[in-house]
């Protein structure tokens, strides 16, 4: 795979002017509608994280569902595989247009679907549906941000993109708590469909105009048939691999093996080439992303339980406690687009996946009585510091390694290392959660704060994601294809 910079062969406006306003900026007049209507996407999509988020653990106790709550988790992750790779095609092939209008477009449906279910698995299916449009989307963005933005201001977007999250991460839990405990869980997901409108209306027209039709010259390259067969392999293995973890028989070995059998070529087809021996450049910068982002959200996605629970916090504090983390996300990825950073970006890489192993270590603490509930919330933003510093650093990373033409393929590759880590992270996770009578504690916490009978299956979840963690660490020190004498 050639490594050059992506910006280099792509037609951009002048890039004179600084990268926070001028001509050139992300918010100068050369760039202000597209910058605007694509972070207007990314805020969509970051309310509808931080809402449902809060509304989940209502959701799965009023519809049966809290042995299979990682399901609810992981159903989003699975689809969203073969949505990235279907976009990687389209967004190569004609642009990222359609790719984008269309994933919007399932995004809002699956939301609808899971509002108006009656039963956790159709529940969990319209957390499939909003997974395949979430995956046609956060593609199309990045293949937006390689052809529209010239290298020197995609940190600046990236980080923008991050600061889209601070206000969701406060709103968002408070409206949607407050909404589940006064009208209903459902209404969270049937009242954030009607956002979508107004990203639509901003963005479409701008990325028609800078980032439409085929990446490279002439026609346009045919559709890779191997790549999308592979697309559905791994999708189908993810899936059966964790329904085999929720389903501890013997009998789950059938399905277990039949996911792998399907899972681990699809996985070498897609990804870089030494990818799972983390060899130097690209592939390390694709594992990172999916170390990191894994271990952070199969974490992340047991906190409100936990503090629903085992300490009998409402639906809107549980939420609230991991409000700070989008500010500090944000400052986390503000702080890797500074322009002196570049010289030092694996070091600030490996502080950040330290910082994110510490957090997830001392989430389970709050399983003390003693200890402050609001532990949590400080541990959060120190690891939302650093997967700000993390996760837009790969970005940034995979961009500079990719040639234009390759930009829909990796940007695809990048998110099903991470979409996939967290489908088979919460799939662990979810073994061990319900391996230990985790799927029994949902009435076990009483308006008077008693705690459930299995907090050991929250630390069983927390504890093996800091190891995780830690061995991101390490991938940091390889995201650089060592210097060639001679």
């Amino acid at each position: 795979m050639t490594a050059v910079e992506a910006g280099e062969a792509v037609t951009v406006p002048s890039e004179s002017g600084a990268a926070g306003g001028g001509e050139g900026g992300v918010l100068g007049r050369a760039y202000r509608a597209l910058t605007v209507g694509i972070v207007s996407v990314v805020l969509v999509i970051a309310f509808e994280a931080t809402a449902v988020g809060t509304a989940m653990p209502v959701a799965a106790r009023e519809l049966d569902g809290v042995a299979l709550y990682a399901f609810a988790f992981s159903g989003y992750f699975t689809t969203s595989l073969l949505g990235m790779v279907l976009a990687g095609q389209w967004s190569d092939r004609d642009g990222p247009l359609a790719s984008l209008a269309s994933g919007i477009g399932a995004f809002a449906a699956g939301l609808l679907l899971s509002g108006t279910a009656g039963g956790m698995w159709v529940f969990i299916l319209g957390r499939a549906v909003q997974g395949l449009g979430g995956g046609l989307v956060i593609v199309a963005l990045y293949v937006v941000v390689g052809r529209a933005y010239p290298q020197r201001l995609r940190p600046a977007i990236m980080a923008a993109f991050a600061a889209a999250w601070v206000v969701p991460s406060v709103v968002g839990p408070l409206a949607a708590g407050a909404v589940t405990e006064h009208l209903g869980w459902r209404w969270v997901f049937i009242g954030i469909p009607a956002l979508v409108g107004v990203p639509l209306a901003l963005a479409l027209p701008q990325i028609r105009r800078r980032a439409s039709g085929p990446a490279g010259a002439g026609d346009r390259a045919p559709l890779d048939r191997r790549r999308i067969r592979l697309a559905f392999g791994i999708a189908l293995g993810a899936g059966l691999l964790q329904y085999a973890a929720q389903d501890l028989r013997p009998l789950s070995l059938v399905p277990a093996a039949a996911g792998a059998a399907l899972l681990v070529p699809a996985v070498r087809g897609l990804l870089p080439r030494g990818t799972h021996r983390a060899a130097r450049g690209l592939p390390s910068v694709v594992l990172l992303r999916g170390v990191s982002a894994g271990a952070f959200i199969a974490a992340e996605s047991f906190v409100p339980l936990m503090l629903v629970t085992q300490r009998g916090l409402s639906p809107t504090l549980a939420g609230l406690s991991l409000a700070a983390g989008g500010g500090t996300w944000a400052l986390g990825s503000w702080v890797q687009a500074r322009p002196g950073v570049e010289p030092y970006r694996e070091r600030l890489m490996f502080l950040g996946m330290l910082l994110v192993a510490a957090a997830v270590a001392a989430a389970p603490s709050v399983l003390i009585p003693a200890v402050p509930v609001w532990t949590v919330a400080v541990a959060w933003g120190f690891g939302c510091f650093g997967m700000g510093l993390v996760i837009a650093s790969t970005s940034v990373l995979l961009l500079q390694l990719s040639a234009p033409e390759e930009a829909g393929a990796n940007s695809a590759a990048l998110q099903i290392s991470d979409a996939l880590s967290n489908v088979l992270l919460l799939a662990v996770g979810g073994a061990a959660f319900a391996a230990l009578g985790g799927g029994s504690v949902a009435g076990a916490a009483t308006a008077s704060g008693a705690h459930g009978s299995h907090p050991a299956a929250f630390a069983a979840v927390f504890l093996p994601m800091a190891g995780v963690a830690l061995l991101g660490a390490w991938v940091t020190t390889r995201l650089r294809e060592p210097a060639r004498t001679g």
